[in-house]
């Protein structure tokens, strides 16, 4: 990989913010105070409450608990939107189904269950649902992702449905992709709908095959892809383009399409993993790639490095060994995003170059020659002694950069009880020319209060960023919910004007040191 020159004035000026930052305290917050600017509840009530699910499988379920929320708005009319999300997270692994919520004035929303599960009226005969995702064409069409599988069975796949009316209903819901042999998982999927060509939309995801015995092991995981040009009413044979055999026992994970709306390029980011062996347990080789189609995705570059992966343990610093207060969050996957006006492509991962290595911060890095290069990372999350997780992005048409993002400041030493979490948006220039100013946009919730889903305490593995109208951005995040185990975590939206100058910062005390990841990784993350 090679860098650009412009990393080290990034670097210094994070540096310098840094200090500055260090040097500013404010009254830490309790757990359930507001922000000056709070989002608006948009997860009322629960469309599955009145599901059967006791054929699907064993595991807890959360009933009321939505998850690993994703957006996306209208180009032809920024007052719709439409919000996807996890309902009613399964311990391990998936969900009841998935919801989504949309709004035709910007403001009232209302909630329609996604057709991916039994749970669902007209869904699939799916017994769980995971990995929500959206995204409008500019033809106003909306297209809908989502993994689908059983707890019981090895079925597995991914599916698609599509919105004619803004998300009032969803019709052509199709399989993209059925496996029914344990050896193949499909697994972290996204769609995004071609700025340019109306009908158009790419689903991707990764599609892992293991099979640890007899006489022909094998570990691999290409990305896939599907594609619609008749606007969701039928979509193609699913196929592999990011090609892992490669590299021996490698997989991809994490696939995001963006789109550059100037010429219609695809760029596919993703995370490459590399194991020692067929069992995948021990990383070889861990960092971020990209791919580019520039003939709307009928053939595909060869993988250019963007970064590497140093993100370490996501844990309560306070008790970092205590398994019962892991945390699970975004780190491994990437959140990328595209300068409308110059093609300038930015990414946000977690990562702890900036720690030492001692625990995660919000890392940016970006490309202005099509991703062929790379600007070293910057540090994003301005409270320098606290981690912080799971990045969304988004760039406007004036080149302002906005990341969201959680971290841990209102952390004190010695509070094993509680884990005081919040949600920040910072916003800057194109190119980061200025220094970023940042503000709480959720209140300080309890993150130890969210369900635990797989191996943490779970909000959801990303959650959703959107330029929405002019000067304007839009979150979907979650946040926990205190002592309502019938209702542990609910879905926030709202619109925000990125600011121009500092506003908030907030550092806590430095936490412990965390050992560094990647001894053991993650291959399926539903």
């Amino acid at each position: 990989m090679r860098v650009c020159a412009t990393s080290s004035v990034w670097q210094a000026r994070a540096s310098f913010w840094a200090v500055a930052s260090a040097a500013l305290t404010l009254l830490l917050p309790s757990i359930g105070q507001a922000a000056d600017q709070p989002l608006r509840l948009v997860s009322p009530g629960d469309p599955y409450a009145a599901c059967d699910i006791t054929g699907d499988g064993t595991g807890t379920n959360h009933p009321a608990a939505e998850e690993e929320p994703n957006l996306s708005a209208n180009p032809r009319d920024p007052h719709n939107v439409i919000g996807v999300f996890q309902q009613d997270r399964w311990s391990n692994g998936g969900s009841r189904g998935l919801t989504s919520t949309y709004t035709t004035d910007g403001e009232h929303f209302t909630t329609v269950p996604l057709p991916f599960s039994h749970c669902a009226p007209g869904g699939l005969a799916y017994q769980r649902a995971s990995d929500p995702w959206v995204s409008f064409g500019p033809d106003g069409v909306a297209y809908a992702s989502g993994l689908v599988f059983d707890a019981t069975t090895a079925r597995n796949g991914v599916a698609a449905t599509t919105s004619y009316d803004g998300g009032k209903s969803w019709r052509n819901t199709t399989e993209l992709i059925k496996d029914t042999d344990a050896a193949f998982v499909d697994d972290k999927n996204a769609v995004t709908a071609d700025p340019l060509h109306p009908g158009t939309a790419y689903q991707v995801w990764d599609r892992i095959q293991q099979v640890t015995t007899g006489p022909h092991p094998v570990f691999d995981g290409p990305g896939y892809i599907s594609i619609t040009r008749d606007g969701g009413r039928s979509w193609s044979t699913a196929k592999p383009f990011v090609d892992t055999s490669v590299v021996p026992n490698s997989q991809t994970i994490g696939n995001v399409i963006v789109a550059d709306p100037r010429d219609g390029t695809l760029y596919d980011f993703f995370e490459w993993q590399t194991y020692s062996d067929v069992n995948a347990t021990t990383a070889t080789d861990i960092h971020f790639a990209m791919v580019r189609s520039h003939d709307q995705g009928r053939t595909w570059s060869k993988p250019d490095t963007v970064a590497t992966d140093t993100s370490v343990p996501e844990v309560d610093p306070n008790a970092p060994t205590d398994s019962t207060k892991a945390l699970r969050a975004g780190s491994g996957l990437p959140s990328a995003a595209i300068d409308p006006r110059t093609g300038e492509l930015y990414m946000a991962y977690e990562g702890s170059e900036f720690t030492g290595g001692k625990f995660d911060a919000i890392q940016l890095v970006h490309s202005t020659d099509g991703g062929h290069t790379w600007s070293g990372p910057t540090r994003i999350n301005q409270a320098p002694n606290a981690p912080a997780f799971t990045p969304a992005i988004a760039v406007d048409g004036r080149g302002t950069v906005s990341v969201t993002y959680y971290d841990l400041r209102f952390l004190t030493p010695g509070d094993t009880t509680t884990l005081p979490t919040a949600a920040w948006l910072v916003s800057f220039p194109r190119g980061g020319e200025q220094y970023p100013s940042e503000r709480r946009i959720s209140r300080v919730f309890d993150w130890l209060q969210a369900p635990v889903a797989g191996w943490g305490h779970f909000l959801g593995d990303y959650q959703g960023l959107v330029t929405d109208g002019p000067g304007t951005v839009r979150p979907l995040l979650v946040e926990a919910n205190d002592s309502q185990p019938l209702n542990s975590t609910d879905a926030f939206t709202g619109l925000l004007h990125p600011a121009t100058a500092p506003t908030t910062a907030t550092p806590a005390a430095a936490p412990h040191s965390v050992a560094p990841a990647h001894t053991t990784a993650h291959s399926t993350r539903r």
